[in-house]
């Protein structure tokens, strides 16, 4: 796996924190079966992914976050575009949009969690492989 340097595309690319190499989950997010199971270490650095038990619980705030601005986005777009139309059409859309990225939601708002409270910052030592 090529390392990536820079610390946001490491996140963007659900990168391990320290190595920017080891990927995060270990199976894509269109496993609906699996796309939450993450390795208990980095593959290639053995960063422990789960700092402390229920370290993720933080993560539902994020994801949370996510999701209400996806909601503003998503009603905004409705209001200025199909000029106000009923409630129904915003609850049917809010769940259109929101309902297939919550894998994606999931994930950014568990990486976002690892990388700000991980307790570990990129180490260059890891680029070489």
């Amino acid at each position: 796996m090529q390392p990536i340097r820079s610390t946001a595309l490491a996140l963007l690319h659900l990168r391990c924190p320290r190595c920017h190499r080891g990927p995060l989950f270990t199976y894509p997010a269109r496993n609906l079966a699996k796309f939450a199971l993450m390795p208990e270490a980095c593959p290639v650095c053995s960063f422990y992914y789960e700092p402390e038990p229920g370290f993720y619980y933080g993560a539902m705030y994020i994801s949370s976050g996510f999701s209400t601005l996806l909601m503003l986005l998503t009603g905004m777009a409705l209001n200025f575009l199909a000029n106000d139309p009923p409630a129904w059409v915003y609850v049917v859309s809010v769940a259109a949009v929101v309902l297939p990225l919550t894998p994606l939601l999931y994930r950014y708002a568990r990486a976002v969690m690892l990388y700000a409270f991980g307790g570990t910052r990129f180490d260059p030592r890891y680029l070489q492989g």
